[in-house]
C-alpha cells in the first residue's frame, strides 16, 4: 500500500513539473507575442515595460502597453505605446481629445495646436473595439503610427512626437496612475 502511495505520490509531482513547464512556455510565448514585428523593427530590443487598462467611471476605453528597448523607457530614445481599444471612436474624436490632453501641459501653444490638430485628424482613423493604435517615438523626434501593425504615417512637426507622449507618459499627465502602471511603478 505504502508503494502504491510513493507511485501516486511521485505521478503527481511529475504531472505538476509538467503542468508547470507547459505554463510558463504559454507565458513566455505570450509575452513574446506582445512585441509585433513592426514594433521591434521601430524599437530593437522592444520590451514590454508596463502595461494597464483607461477606463472612464465605468467604461473600458482601451488597453495599453508601453516597449522600450529591454524594457527600459527613456523620454528621448525610440518607444511605443499601444493602444487597444474596448470601444469604438471616431479618429476626430481621438484627435480633439489628444489636443484636449496636450494643451493640458505647460509650455504647450495654441499656435502649435492648431498646426497639429489638422495633422492627426488626417491621420487617425476611426476605430473600433479590438483595434490597436500604436504610436512611436523615433529617434529624430518624430511620431509614426500604426492600426494593427499597418502604417498609417509620420508626424513630424517640432515638438509634437514629445508632446503626444506625454498625455500618457509626461508628469503632467491628467492620469498619474496609469502612467505609473505605464512605467512599470518607476517614475523615469
Amino acid at each position: 500500500m505504502k508503494l502504491i502511495a510513493k507511485k501516486a505520490w511521485q505521478s503527481g509531482l511529475q504531472i505538476s513539473a509538467a503542468l508547470l513547464f507547459v505554463i510558463a512556455l504559454g507565458t513566455e510565448a505570450r509575452s513574446e507575442s506582445l512585441v509585433q514585428p513592426f514594433i521591434d523593427a521601430e524599437v530593437p530590443g522592444a520590451e514590454p515595460v508596463g502595461s494597464g487598462r483607461f477606463s472612464v467611471l465605468f467604461w473600458d476605453v482601451y488597453d495599453a502597453t508601453l516597449f522600450a528597448p529591454e524594457g527600459k523607457w527613456q523620454a528621448n530614445s525610440p518607444y511605443a505605446l499601444s493602444l487597444t481599444y474596448l470601444r469604438d471612436f471616431d479618429g476626430e474624436d481621438i484627435a480633439s481629445r489628444s489636443v484636449k490632453e496636450m494643451r493640458r501641459q505647460s509650455g504647450v501653444s495654441r499656435a502649435d495646436l492648431d498646426l497639429w490638430l489638422p495633422l492627426m485628424r488626417d491621420l487617425f482613423p476611426d476605430v473600433t473595439s479590438g483595434d490597436t493604435l500604436t504610436g512611436v517615438y523615433l529617434d529624430n523626434g518624430s511620431a509614426r503610427f500604426y492600426l494593427n501593425g499597418s502604417l498609417l504615417g509620420d508626424i513630424n512637426a517640432p515638438g509634437f512626437a514629445s508632446r503626444f507622449f506625454a498625455i500618457w507618459l509626461g508628469e503632467q499627465t491628467s492620469e498619474p496612475e496609469f502612467r505609473n502602471k505605464l512605467l512599470a511603478g518607476v517614475a523615469k
